[in-house]
Formats: structure tokens, sequence, C-alpha cells
């Protein structure tokens, strides 16, 4: 009824008790049998901000004959004190990229969704472009179609070289419109058809190259406000941080 990447993403909202907090965006990810949601960590837990949820709530569809039937799933952020995400670091420090474990046996058997793999990891950065057109599909201050319950796109370039890691950071840079809201959001890259009878199945149903996952907007610390307009530059963190969180 509508395209996959459309259906690969959803809203993200946080709360503390009952006090609705803020809202961002993430995807699905499957490894293996093993189903993860995937957004910021600074979406569940930013200490510089004092933002401490203790559950989120996302959106499912349930009838794919329907999208305007859609269900609330609320996932608990800690379990016998504990978080119940996994988080990374690398080289340059903290990468600002969670995952989640799904129980797939909470979904209804008619649930409408699809999810990004490992096959859809870029596996040579050499062969990504700087400015290379690229999209970041996400929630921008919570904007969606509310009636469809889907998120909307924005179309970027990449704005630094992919193969080499931004300032020493797991992170590259891309030009887009962004705002608050689009944390967690994949930047994906469309894949070329392919005849090759050995493409794997998941591909295939999801023809896209999930290159990143949006995490904020960078500006000059000394920008003139009154003069200089903002950069417009986005972070993103390169997306096989995956396969080390979804291990």
């Amino acid at each position: 009824m509508t395209e996959a990447i459309l259906l690969s993403t959803t809203r993200v909202m946080t709360f503390r008790n009952r006090q609705a907090l803020t809202a961002a965006s993430g995807f699905y990810f499957a490894s293996g049998d093993r189903l993860f949601l995937v957004t910021n960590r600074h979406v569940l837990c930013d200490e510089a901000s004092q933002h401490r949820p203790d559950r989120i709530e996302i959106d499912l569809h349930h009838d794919p004959d329907n999208l305007t039937r859609c269900m609330v799933l609320s996932i608990m952020l800690y379990k016998g004190g504990k978080a119940v995400w996994r988080q990374a670091q690398d080289a340059g420090g903290a990468v600002d990229v969670a995952v989640i474990e799904l129980d797939r046996s909470r979904f209804s058997p008619s649930t409408l969704y699809t999810c990004f793999t490992p096959a859809h990891l870029q596996r040579d950065l050499q062969d990504v472009e700087v400015g290379q057109s690229v999209l970041v599909v996400g929630f921008p201050l919570g904007f969606h179609d509310t009636l469809h319950h889907l998120p909307v796109v924005r179309q970027a370039i990449i704005a630094s070289s992919f193969g080499l890691r931004f300032q020493g950071q797991g992170y590259f840079l891309t030009d887009a419109r962004t705002h608050r809201g689009t944390s967690g959001a994949p930047v994906v890259m469309r894949r070329a058809p392919t005849h090759d009878l050995d493409t794997d199945k998941d591909r295939d149903e999801l023809p896209w190259t999930l290159l990143g996952i949006h995490a904020s907007r960078m500006d000059m610390g000394n920008r003139d406000a009154r003069v200089d307009e903002l950069l417009g530059l986005n972070c993103a963190w390169y997306a096989d941080v995956l396969l080390t969180l979804t291990a």
C-alpha cells in the first residue's frame, strides 16, 4: 500500500512516568531472528540536558489493508534498575546510537513493518562519494502523516568524505534541513537494481542501502547569529556500528 522505506521507521515518544517528554525517530533492524529498534542514545538518556525517560512508545501498523489503524507499543527502558538498551564506544569516544531488542511476541501476526538487515549495510566506504544523494526518513518536530502514521522524507547529500571519519569521530556529515524529532532517523541511499540471482531477498524487499543514523545538527560555536545563517550540516553515525550492537 505504500513504499517499504516508510514502514521501516517509527515515531519514538519518550515518557517519565505518565509525563510525555520528547518525540524522536527510530527504525527496525533485524539480525538473524532477533529484531531491534534503533535510535540515538540521547533519545533514551541525555545527562547534559537531564533527559531521563523511563519508557518509550512506538506506533505499530496492525492492519495491512488499512494503514489508519495503528496500535501503540510501550517499552520500559529499565529492568531491575538496569538500562535495557545497548550502546557503544569507539576509538573516538561514545557513539550516539542505541538499540533495544524487541519482543516479537508482542506484535500481532498482522503487524506491518519492514526492517533493515546486515545485508543493507554499505560494504565498501570508498564506493560512496561526497555529494551522493541520500534520504533522511523521520519525524521532524513530530510532524508526520497523522492519518496513516507514516514518516516524511528529507533529501540530503553527503557533505564530507564518506571514507574518512569526520574529525576522527564515528560519523559523516550530511547537508539537509533537519529539526528536532529527526534524531534516530535512518540515512539511506537508493540501491541500483540488480539481476544477480544470488541477491539477498531482504535487500529486494527494501531496496535501500543503510548508510547512517542521523543524530544532530552541527554548527559553529563562534557563529554570529545576527549575520551568519546556520551551517545546515548534520552528523550521521556510520550504520556499521549496528553489527556490534546487535551481535
